[in-house]
């Protein structure tokens, strides 16, 4: 699937996990900052433990010959997401003592699927190319990969400090089902809220 000089693939290309987590850093940082932190650390071990078969990717360059990634989605789906990595890894790089509470922080931020579900870790695009349909392409990919997976539905979290993303989702049929306020998050996590999002598919 292409859109002028931007192809979407399913997986990430060889050689291309420093730059995934520069993007998903740039995205998400603000929210993985006190349990992955400081940037460089965080990054470096997004590199290490991204799952390939659980992302969809969006290159700018000439279609079918490779090309810079300026986009990611990342998903969930029979237990395996995008960024993987246990207890015993965050532990490995950030020592025990601190690995213990980034393990605290990141079982904060969980999210299983249901039966019939794949949920959504979220979508990166590089700053530089946004409004240019990127998030789109990758949200429909994302949504005919559930369909392909027979799941009833997509979930997604959305932090209520990112109106522009749930924008997003709602151009694209997702629907608020669950708000939860969480100000006693704020300090520990960098938000103070989240809204659940589902989207309905249809199996073929």
């Amino acid at each position: 699937m292409t859109t002028e000089s931007v192809e979407v693939r399913r997986g990430l290309p060889e050689g291309t996990a420093v730059r995934v987590a520069e993007l998903y850093w740039e995205a998400f940082g603000g929210k993985l900052g006190r349990a992955l932190g400081p940037a460089e650390a965080g990054r470096r071990f997004i590199a290490g433990h991204l799952h390939a078969d659980r992302a969809v990717t969006a290159l700018s360059g000439a279609p079918g010959r490779g090309g810079r990634v300026v986009g990611v989605a990342g998903y969930q789906l029979a237990g395996r997401g995008l960024v993987g990595g246990d207890a015993a890894a965050v532990m490995a790089q950030y020592g025990r003592v601190r690995g213990l509470y980034r393990v605290f922080l990141l079982a904060l931020l969980e999210r299983t699927p249901a039966r019939g579900e794949l949920v959504m870790d979220g979508i990166a695009v590089d700053p530089a190319e946004r409004s240019r349909g990127i998030g789109s392409l990758l949200l429909r990919e994302i949504e005919a990969i559930a369909v392909e997976q027979r799941c009833r539905r997509i979930r997604l979290d959305v932090v209520a400090e990112n109106p522009r993303a749930r924008e997003l989702y709602e151009k694209h049929g997702f629907r608020a089902v669950r708000v939860q306020r969480t100000p006693w998050l704020r300090d520990v996590l960098g938000f103070g809220g989240v809204t659940t999002m589902h989207k309905e598919v249809a199996a073929r």
